[in-house]
């Protein structure tokens, strides 16, 4: 009921400040007639007076909380000096005042104001009346009615704090939900790029290569010609295939009867990638140390997207059509290597304009499952790709965000 109010008052303040003023009028002007066997008020007109100037003060008391405060106290002692007994209604402008100031200032304001108003209040009604049977009244009495307001001031002032800040924090709330949807949107943003750039440019390079190799040897060799174009298109339905994928990716939310997707690739689909770069001109040998140990579904599919992008790299720019891929399990990482004899920039691939670079999207995936990615020419000619991956993929503390000098390239 008193937040009711309160939440009207607040939506219709110069109004509800009125009506205020004229209820503390009416009270102080019947509080002036209340008096005890031992106090008898002056019968003058001009006390009246100040009973209006009090109660019209606080028309001013959500603006001027202090000077409201000092205007009805000053006026409440010279009444309680000439004689009226400090009753409730008498001090209702007071009260109201003194709410005023514990609601809308701190509590060390409120504590002074306060403490000062009680003082003089129970001075100056004590000074006025000889001690006699309403003594509580004048002490105790007056004391209680005061402090009243200022506990009922205080709680609203805290309410509101607690308010405000509950406000902020679902501010802050919100806020931190759009930038983290935002960041998330971003990552799903290079994870989809960084999918389509291994399928689409692998399969590009492997479809350029047989398609150049067809063609050199279209009148001469006919019979190769025939089975490297058949290698073509199973390269070109390999490409439509992860394609179709990686975009089903994206209409799976918007189509729930989607047909599911294929299984993403790992290690065991090596074997079919050595066949594809062997029919576009490039010769790969694969060589594996210590026992296979089983890895989680990201950090194989991170391995094999690796190993693609380098023999993808190599099959572009390796002069003596040959590399090198080196498997070794270590104690809790597989270490993979990717060489390849000929030109210093066989692994690198050039800026595209508007697009990234295939260096960076491997030393990406390495970072994302916790592992480690270098790449760059080797001193006795050639490239090399050398990759760290963990079993488990885990976040490191301080996963580098930047390119390395290589990455230039």
């Amino acid at each position: 009921m008193t937040s009711n109010l309160e939440r009207y008052a607040d939506r219709h303040a110069r109004p509800a400040d009125v009506v205020t003023a004229v209820a503390l009028c009416v009270c102080t002007l019947f509080g002036a007639q209340i008096s005890t066997s031992e106090s008898s008020p002056p019968h003058a007109l001009w006390p009246a007076w100040i009973l209006v100037l009090s109660g019209a003060a606080v028309l001013a008391a959500r603006s001027h909380p202090r000077a409201t405060l000092t205007v009805t106290a000053t006026a409440a002692a010279v009444l309680t000096a000439l004689g009226y007994l400090p009753s409730p209604l008498l001090l209702a402008p007071v009260m109201t005042a003194l709410y005023w100031v514990a609601a809308l200032t701190d509590s060390r304001t409120t504590n002074v104001y306060g403490s000062a108003t009680v003082a003089v209040l129970v001075a100056t009604s004590l000074a006025a009346a000889p001690l006699g049977d309403d003594f509580i009244l004048r002490t105790v009495g007056t004391i209680l009615w005061l402090l009243l307001p200022v506990s009922l001031g205080g709680r609203s002032r805290f309410r509101r704090a607690y308010l405000e800040s509950v406000k902020a924090r679902a501010a802050h709330a919100e806020r931190t939900r759009e930038e983290e949807a935002r960041l998330r949107v971003a990552e799903e943003r290079m994870r989809i790029a960084r999918e389509l750039h291994d399928a689409v440019a692998h399969h590009m390079a492997v479809a350029h290569a047989q398609a150049g190799t067809a063609a050199h040897l279209a009148t001469t060799q006919p019979e190769q010609t025939r089975k490297i174009l058949a290698d073509l298109v199973g390269t070109t339905t390999s490409a439509l295939l992860e394609l179709r994928a990686t975009v089903g990716v994206l209409r799976q939310t918007a189509d729930p009867v989607a047909d599911p997707l294929a299984p993403t690739p790992g290690l065991d689909r090596l074997p079919e990638l050595v066949t594809a770069c062997a029919s576009a001109g490039l010769t790969v040998t694969v060589n594996t140390e210590e026992e296979a140990q089983p890895l989680s579904p990201g950090v194989d599919l991170t391995a094999y997207r690796i190993i693609q992008e380098a023999l993808t790299n190599a099959t572009k720019h390796a002069a003596d059509h040959t590399a090198r891929v080196r498997l070794r399990y270590d104690t809790s990482r597989l270490l993979i290597t990717v060489t390849n004899d000929g030109a210093s920039h066989g692994g690198a691939l050039p800026p595209v304009p508007g697009g990234g670079y295939g260096l960076m999207g491997m030393r990406e995936r390495a970072h994302s499952v916790g592992g480690e990615l270098r790449a760059g020419p080797r001193p006795e000619g050639g490239f090399e790709v050398t990759a760290a991956l963990p079993f488990q993929p885990h976040t490191p503390a301080n996963a580098p965000a930047g390119r390395g000098p290589e990455e230039s390239r």
